[in-house]
């Protein structure tokens, strides 16, 4: 009898031919998270198990708690596969815990086992029922819900369930870039795409001294929260503030947003293009603010060919917040330190723009030789994750 951590792949069994490569990038994400300590891993395509020391199982479930393409993963007893030492494991277990109601579901993969998934459930229920004083069956709403699992090779008694994040292993789908700025939207569009197998690096616009050094560390405090999704994340800080200069002297006030984010979609294709990166990703919401109205979009979107991620697109503000704070970006996002698309709002910036009138704006603007000397004067910080050493929520 031992003790380890089975992994349910969840979203990742309907991948049929492409499986195998998708639980390889989730192995080798959970090898990276794990690598300080010692374990033996067994997988197959429907399945994972670790087998792991006790002190070491407060870890490794933290850290299985940012993995994504995990559905879920429970503590468990592993056993042989076989009535006696499930039925003896399971009144071991019952006795050695409090509850007052219980159900037990069994899950029989192995069809030569000789009993039914659901007679073996009544079996076991029975021995609860027998072996233990003020108990009760309650199928709809348990509070111990009691789960075995048989295979050919070996049998699963767990309790312990813990909700995984989901989603693809980070990677499968390439690297994106992230248009990270201090608000709240776009972090939480980062850890969507993250979700989705993309790997991150972020792109941050300053344009000091307009924006402050303030606002740099708050950018980078959000990415050190991505970073601990794929380890880390690099930011690239683009020195805009030429550009938003030759904007607002030159420009229509009410087209400023507008021309603004036509300039970043420029730039982010060149560093799409520079780190033969796929695709880049905003947390534009639909009509949420001037520029990200259905109208606006058509008009930013055509100085680029690239794919343009939007996750939180079609989420309102509330949502957008809940998922921030559960992630743990949203205090952070909050602070007051304003970035390079607020600092230069005109009082009614237009929701409508038309694409002929920003050709003839950008014509009186000397924006290519601008845009060329900010790709190549950005530079590049690489944010490692957060360092967590509070592993009690998972016991």
């Amino acid at each position: 009898m031992k003790k380890g951590i089975l992994i349910k792949y969840g979203e990742l069994t309907t991948k049929k031919g492409n499986r195998k490569f998708f639980i390889q990038m989730l192995q080798q994400r959970i090898k990276q998270v794990l690598e300080p300590i010692s374990y033996t891993m067994q997988k197959d395509l429907s399945r994972m198990i670790l087998i792991l020391s006790l002190e070491d199982l407060p870890f490794a479930l933290s850290k299985l708690n940012t993995v994504f393409g995990i559905h879920e993963f429970d503590v468990t007893t592993i056993l042989e596969p076989t009535k006696e030492a499930i039925c003896e494991e399971v009144v071991k277990l019952s006795k050695s815990l409090s509850f007052t109601t219980f159900k037990v579901q069994v899950k029989r993969s192995d069809k030569t086992f000789p009993i039914s998934s659901m007679d073996f459930a009544k079996e076991l229920g029975g021995l609860i029922l027998k072996n233990t004083e003020g108990k009760k069956v309650d199928v709809r709403n348990p509070e111990l819900l009691l789960s075995v699992e048989i295979r050919s090779h070996q049998a699963y008694v767990y309790t312990n369930s813990y909700q995984g994040l989901g989603g693809y292993p980070i990677g499968v789908q390439g690297t994106g870039l992230l248009m990270l700025s201090g608000g709240i939207d776009s972090p939480v569009a980062g850890y969507l795409a993250q979700k989705r197998g993309i790997k991150l690096e972020a792109v941050y616009f300053e344009a000091l001294p307009y924006t402050s050094k303030e606002a740099r560390e708050k950018v980078i405090q959000l990415a050190r929260i991505l970073a601990k999704y794929q380890k880390e994340v690099k930011l690239h800080i683009v020195p805009f503030t030429k550009i938003q200069e030759e904007i607002y002297k030159n420009g229509k006030k009410e087209y400023t947003i507008t021309i603004m984010r036509r300039m970043m979609y420029r730039i982010m294709e060149s560093l799409c293009k520079k780190q033969h990166v796929k695709c880049f990703i905003t947390g534009e919401s639909i009509g949420q603010v001037a520029s990200q109205t259905l109208a606006s979009l058509e008009v930013i979107n055509q100085v680029t060919s690239l794919p343009i991620i939007r996750p939180v697109s079609c989420l309102d503000k509330l949502e957008i917040m809940e998922i921030a704070r559960k992630i743990g970006t949203y205090e952070t996002s909050i602070l007051p330190y304003e970035d390079c698309c607020t600092i230069f709002v005109p009082r009614h910036p237009i929701i409508h723009p038309v694409l002929e009138e920003c050709f003839q704006i950008e014509k009186k603007l000397s924006y290519e030789s601008l845009l060329e000397e900010a790709v190549e004067n950005t530079f590049v910080l690489k944010i490692q994750e957060e360092k967590e050493d509070k592993f009690h929520d998972f016991l």
